[in-house]
């Protein structure tokens, strides 16, 4: 039996491409026939055809796309895998923390999404309204953000973790008129009662109608003043997705706020939904005969691109409440085995914890389902890379798609797809189709082999943020302003002899020393490389001499001393490879370093407190314990 060939081979040989570099150089010149040709290999739906695909009259920064065309996200979320015969399959099979389990199919999905946008309408929400979704990994909250945006309202994902502060600010400066939320989630065997920090904080959100309330358990009541998802879900009517103008927002994602201050990206039915099927569909080979396990949040791009990914593509979504390592260690891996999935999802932070873990926790079950692995986040280590490889890629077998963009990009700039095999570590197969991705040098030159340059768009592109919410001026200044008609995407790369494109970490977070840049991937990569640290952050401070110098934060791996020993052997390790002015000033050991849900570290906030400095907003951080201990660790340091 002859294999298919991947969903991007098929359409490169439709276009009478010779290749990956042929289809690059067409699509980023070409973009008024890449994106059509995308729409209709993939069958995206528009009720209204658009007259043009894309309108830069008012400047790159302001292009409208799909113009004249009407769409929504939900119909080819919901329609299209139903008129393909799947309304029967499951489109999501969920885990709870505690075991439980739950299957939903394509036809139950759409008629629930009729009937919550039918008792949303009826509540009052209408187009442009605004409605949050701060809910644990459950149903309901994919099939929230489907009723939202069918019914022309704005879907405001919030990460389920976020404390009071941080869920108001989002809900202000969103102007959300309602949240959907459950009554409770379990982290790590912990109860989390949503649906009452919500109500503890009304008082502090007056623009706020309606609180609608999904019970874990389908079926309990829930407390008056709040309003029922079961209510809602039983209303008699149900609302179709309907037709919009193609450039509608459906969405309001706040960034983690790795770099500063969350920003709020704003993202279109037709950018959003071409952009996630073109990444997802065409570019990660996702298709109906997959079962996807990538275990990420709602309040992150991520899960609303896998909420609309997998459905687009008539998939089936294994949906995980809690985290990968609790109750088990090898939660995730058992999962993957128990449920056959075939596409796994992954960030090279969870991997180089997961490395910590005990010898044969991956070994013990049966990963010879997968064909696809998947990763974004952090910049990969070449022994995270290598680990991956053997332990869980069956030696290389299994492809892994090394995936980089952003919450203002609408999906990624960099990618691997099934036409790349094998690439050495850390390595994307290069800019995806359609982006016109620059690398540039502090001259607005394109780099050579081997130089250090900024990221960079030489235009715009169709899932790109439209503008940030209700600040015009931040988005050009921070997007715009650098260099005339280029997007600064603000992350450091380089691109190998072969082709082979590599991330460095956020220029924000470039370390200079003595006339030289780099980025602190190369010194993280360096500490952990002999196998003495877990993790590490590395970071530019202040120096009267120098003007920066390196200061670390490192978690120890199992059995290995916090000694000056232990500090001189990874100043040794980062002296070797780098020279002698990189070689560390400061090295602090702490057990657990300050990330945001999608475990990104948080590198201002480790320099602020090398720095004695305020930490800025923490709101993005799954673990803001992490920030005091590791300023109490810098202090007893400084007394010593």
């Amino acid at each position: 039996m002859t294999a298919q060939l991947p969903t991007l081979q098929r359409f490169i040989d439709q276009h009478g491409l010779s290749g990956w570099d042929a289809l690059i150089a067409r699509a980023d010149a070409e973009p008024e026939w890449f994106w059509p040709a995308v729409i209709e290999f993939l069958d995206l739906r528009f009720g209204t055809p658009f007259e043009r695909i894309l309108d830069q009259s008012r400047g790159p920064e302001w292009a409208e796309w799909c113009v004249g065309g009407t769409t929504n996200i939900a119909t080819n979320c919901l329609q299209r895998p139903r008129d393909a015969g799947l309304g029967g399959k499951p489109v999501i099979e969920w885990v709870g923390e505690d075991a439980e389990r739950r299957t939903v199919t394509y036809d139950e999905l759409a008629d629930e999404v009729a009937h919550v946008a039918a008792g949303m309408q009826d509540l009052g929400i209408r187009r442009g309204d605004v409605v949050a979704i701060f809910m644990p990994s459950v149903p309901e909250a994919i099939a929230a953000f489907l009723a939202i945006v069918s019914i022309g309202a704005i879907a405001l994902p919030v990460f389920s973790g976020f404390g009071d502060d941080a869920l108001v600010d989002r809900l202000t400066d969103g102007g959300a008129v309602a949240v959907v939320t459950a009554d409770r989630t379990f982290r790590r065997g912990k109860a989390i009662e949503m649906a009452a920090q919500v109500a503890g904080l009304r008082h502090r959100l007056p623009a706020l109608r309606h609180v609608i309330v999904a019970p874990r358990e389908p079926g309990a009541s829930v407390e008056a003043g709040f309003v029922s998802w079961a209510d809602l879900a039983r209303t008699a009517r149900a609302q179709p997705p309907l037709e919009l103008p193609a450039e509608t927002p459906a969405m309001l994602v706040f960034t983690s706020g790795t770099t500063g201050r969350a920003k709020g990206t704003v993202h279109s039915h037709c950018g959003f939904m071409v952009k996630t099927a073109a990444d997802y569909g065409l570019i990660h080979d996702l298709n109906a005969g997959d079962r996807l396990l990538w275990m990420s949040d709602m309040g992150w791009l991520t899960g609303p691109m896998l909420a609309a990914a997998v459905p687009m593509m008539g998939a089936t979504m294994i949906l995980v409440e809690g985290t990968p390592d609790w109750p088990d260690a090898g939660r995730m891996w058992r999962l993957a085995d128990e449920l056959g999935a075939t596409f796994l999802g992954v960030a090279p932070t969870m991997i180089r914890a997961v490395m910590q873990q005990p010898e044969g926790t991956v070994e013990a079950h049966d990963l010879s389902g997968l064909r696809i692995t998947a990763s974004t986040g952090e910049p990969w280590t070449p022994e995270a890379w290598e680990w991956f490889r053997t332990t869980v890629r069956r030696g290389g077998e299994v492809p892994l798609l090394n995936y980089s963009g952003g919450t203002e990009i609408g999906g990624g700039i960099l990618g691997t797809s099934l036409l790349h095999r094998d690439l050495p570590p850390c390595a994307f197969g290069g800019p995806l189709p359609g982006m016109r991705v620059v690398a540039l040098g502090e001259d607005g030159a394109s780099i050579r082999p081997g130089e250090v340059g900024e990221l960079a768009l030489a235009g715009p592109s169709i899932g790109l943020t439209r503008g940030l919410w209700n600040d015009p001026q931040r988005y050009l200044d921070s997007y715009w302003s650098a260099r005339p008609g280029v997007w600064m995407h603000g992350d450091f790369v380089s691109i190998d002899e072969d082709g082979h494109w590599y991330l460095h970490g956020r220029s924000d977070d470039t370390i200079k020393i003595a006339g030289k840049r780099i980025g602190p991937a190369e010194v993280e990569a360096l500490l952990l490389g002999t196998g003495l640290v877990a993790e590490a952050a590395a970071v530019g401070i202040n120096d009267p001499v120098k003007g920066q110098a390196v200061a670390c934060a490192c978690v120890l791996a199992k059995r290995v001393p916090a000694d000056e020993a232990t500090a001189g052997k990874l100043r040794d390790a980062v002296a070797g490879g780098l020279g002698s002015s990189f070689r560390p000033k400061r090295i602090v050991f702490v057990p657990d370093l300050p990330k945001t849900r999608t475990m990104k570290l948080m590198r201002r906030v480790v320099r602020a407190a090398f720095e004695d400095q305020p930490p800025g907003d923490l709101s993005g951080l799954v673990n803001p314990e992490a920030v005091e201990v590791l300023a109490d660790k810098v202090r007893q340091q400084e007394r010593a």
